[in-house]
């Protein structure tokens, strides 16, 4: 069995928390693991490390490259150039295993945005899956409903079959009375994201339904933005469905969260700096700043440095549409969190304009960035604690507090802190383009290139 890890997304639903360079799967939702870590810790019980590929896109490909790291080094990291959904990056990962798959070889595709604490279940669950796959089957995993949720999509079991059920068919997020039907019904389940089938089974169904996804995943600018459900699964009369029967929890709104972690006297869920009096049933994050909230009920706020969200806890799949709102507002807010961390410290965006970006960055003592470059910004740095070692262009410059440096357009360096206090340094940016994609790495001590 090989393995592919659909590693990208936007978490559009769990903002201001979720980022788009920074989504939710990278996030620390529940212990010492990200999301993405804890899904890498969970296929390792029935793949090797070596045959497991992670597709992102290009803005979190060196996150996901870094998470990988420590707990499957021997992963493959796929960058898309762009995000366009789940059928090319399904259609992108299979062609990389074409290569040194033969095929029959069984392919396992999960999400990497559910909370699953029971791996030994989880694990036979998917073993129950193979010989239906080895049958010429695309299996998907089901979960049966536990309530009547709105923001899953929902299968319709038909025929028994070998450990599974032919599938009848797929239903998109219902209307809520249509929710409260298929949860009382034995015949559906959620669609839990999760597939498989051997690589001819996925080759054979995506000609058929999809060909054009399959034939131009190498040129990005041909390629629809399409779900795999929309453009395979719906439309296929060869899929199985086989029981997920392990715990369960798609982390894809506040409520999903509210509903997993556990809950104070007051059915409340607290995280942080939050002070209440007479609140009931409700979600509240606090990052950073106190939140003081009284008498409300059902509700979910949040907080983080930059942005502040506050919804009925009923409405959770409602912060997509804000989301949206704000991304077509081009508001910074969508993209990446003021402060960010880095294996060798962190950053706090100070200010972003037109064409310019101002942050402050802070090295901790032994560590050091990439050698990289930029292709289309120049940067201009000044040291404000601590002693900078820069490499630009081969030559090393030690500059001490009050000191600066500029970077021009195309010129390699690097950034490095070999003494034993932080190093601060404000970094201000001038370009057209202003991204962390616009980052040529050379070498790396955290092996992101």
């Amino acid at each position: 069995m090989k393995a592919i890890i659909l590693a990208g997304g936007s978490g559009s639903r769990l903002w201001p928390l979720s980022r788009k360079q920074y989504p939710k799967q990278l996030l620390k939702i529940e212990g010492d693991l990200s999301l993405l870590q804890s899904t890498v810790k969970r296929l390792l019980t029935l793949v090797d490390a070596e045959e497991i590929i992670a597709i992102t896109n290009s803005e979190q490909a060196g996150d996901v490259k870094l998470q990988l790291r420590d707990i499957a080094p021997e992963s493959t990291v796929i960058s898309e150039p762009v995000a366009k959904n789940t059928a090319p990056a399904i259609a992108t990962s299979l062609k990389e295993l074409e290569k040194n798959s033969g095929e029959d070889e069984i392919i396992l595709i999960v999400p990497c945005d559910h909370l699953i604490k029971d791996t030994e279940t989880f694990t036979q669950s998917i073993r129950a899956g193979i010989n239906l796959a080895n049958d010429g089957w695309l299996v998907t995993f089901g979960v049966k409903p536990t309530y009547a949720e709105t923001g899953y999509g929902y299968i319709q079991a038909g025929e028994k079959l070998d450990n599974g059920f032919k599938v009848n068919k797929f239903i998109e997020k219902p209307e809520q009375s249509l929710a409260e039907k298929f949860a009382a019904n034995k015949d559906y389940f959620w669609n839990s994201g999760i597939f498989m089938a051997k690589l001819s089974t996925f080759k054979n169904e995506f000609e058929k339904h999809a060909q054009n996804v399959f034939e131009n995943c190498s040129d990005y600018e041909k390629l629809p933005e399409i779900s795999f459900d929309y453009a395979v699964l719906e439309k296929s009369n060869n899929i199985a469905l086989v029981e997920l029967k392990s715990d369960w929890v798609d982390v894809g709104s506040w409520h999903s969260l509210y509903r997993v972690n556990p809950k104070d006297s007051n059915g409340n869920v607290l995280t942080g700096n939050v002070v209440t009096n007479d609140v009931k049933n409700s979600f509240i994050y606090s990052s950073k700043e106190l939140i003081a909230v009284s008498g409300l009920e059902n509700i979910i706020l949040v907080e983080t440095e930059d942005a502040i969200m506050a919804c009925r806890k009923d409405r959770a799949q409602d912060v997509k549409v804000l989301y949206d709102r704000l991304k077509e507002k081009e508001s910074e807010t969508v993209e990446l969190h003021k402060t960010v961390f880095r294996p060798w410290g962190y950053y706090t965006c100070l200010n972003r304009g037109d064409g310019y970006q101002t942050k402050m960055i802070c090295v901790h003592p032994g560590q050091k960035l990439s050698i990289q470059s930029h292709n289309h910004r120049s940067e201009h740095w000044v040291v404000l604690e601590g002693t900078a070692c820069v490499i630009l262009d081969d030559v090393t410059h030690t500059l001490q507090a009050g000191n600066s440096i500029d970077i021009p357009v195309k010129a390699i360096h690097s950034l490095q802190n070999p003494y034993e206090t932080d190093l601060k340094i404000i970094e201000v940016q001038k370009g057209e383009i202003l991204l962390e994609s616009d980052i040529i790495r050379y070498q790396d001590m955290y092996n992101r290139v």
